[in-house]
């Protein structure tokens, strides 16, 4: 009960710092997500368990930062890809109740646990499915997002099968990303025009425990300032 309280307030702490607004319905599921994904954590590897911050930091509201960014609406489908158990899928379900979400992993094991916490925080507006990027066949997202380590230009890959075509790819990503950002724009040509601009936001402000940590965003339509 204490940890779960003490989760509790450190998050409201940094959401209202933000200006986020969550209902105290909202931080109740998300304190309780944080808890379960420890728990689970002891039995299947879904997070680090050297953990260098406090899991609503490095990983709740590192989640929650997508929506400063993209403002995700009623009705949009979202597609987490690489979800492991639940992230960024699960709290922006939370903060979001009114956006569709789809979390797709290749491990079943993290699935399972993603089935089980989805279950048990009575989140309804969130699927966890184990499957493969490849197998997924006849579906459309408005919006894919990943934390995956995976390279960007891979990552467009991935998502140019399924977004719409205004949909956009948000990662979470950390390092030098120049390189990264610079290849995926080389490679558009065979990712049918994907992606058309790249956008990243370094979130260092937000908290010590993000340095060197940015927000990617890859558009299908080129809509960057000066660029109409």
């Amino acid at each position: 009960m204490k940890r779960h309280t003490e989760e509790l307030e450190a998050l409201k702490k940094l959401c209202l710092q933000e200006n986020m607004e969550l209902t105290p319905l909202q931080y109740e599921l998300l304190a309780g997500y944080a808890v379960l994904l420890e728990q689970w954590n002891k039995k299947i590897n879904l997070i680090s368990r050297k953990e260098d911050a406090p899991v609503v930091v490095k990983h709740i509201f590192h989640s929650l930062l997508m929506g400063l960014f993209h403002p995700f609406g009623a009705g949009e489908k979202v597609l987490d890809l690489g979800t492991g158990g639940g992230l960024p899928g699960i709290p922006l379900a939370i903060a979001w109740p009114e956006t569709r979400f789809l979390l797709v992993d290749s491990t079943g094991k993290k699935i399972a646990a993603c089935q089980a916490m989805l279950k048990e925080l009575g989140i309804s507006n969130a699927v966890a499915v184990h499957s493969r990027v490849e197998e997924l066949k006849g579906l459309s997202f408005d919006t894919v997002l990943s934390r995956q380590v995976a390279q960007l230009e891979q990552l467009c890959a991935y998502a140019c099968r399924f977004l719409k075509p205004e949909g956009v790819l948000i990662c979470l990503k950390g390092g030098n990303l120049e390189e990264e950002i610079r290849t995926a724009l080389d490679s558009r040509h065979i990712h049918h025009g994907f992606p058309a601009s790249i956008e990243h936001f370094p979130i260092s402000g937000f908290s010590p425990f993000f340095a060197e940590k940015e927000i990617v965003i890859a558009r299908r339509q080129n809509n960057l300032p000066g660029n109409d």
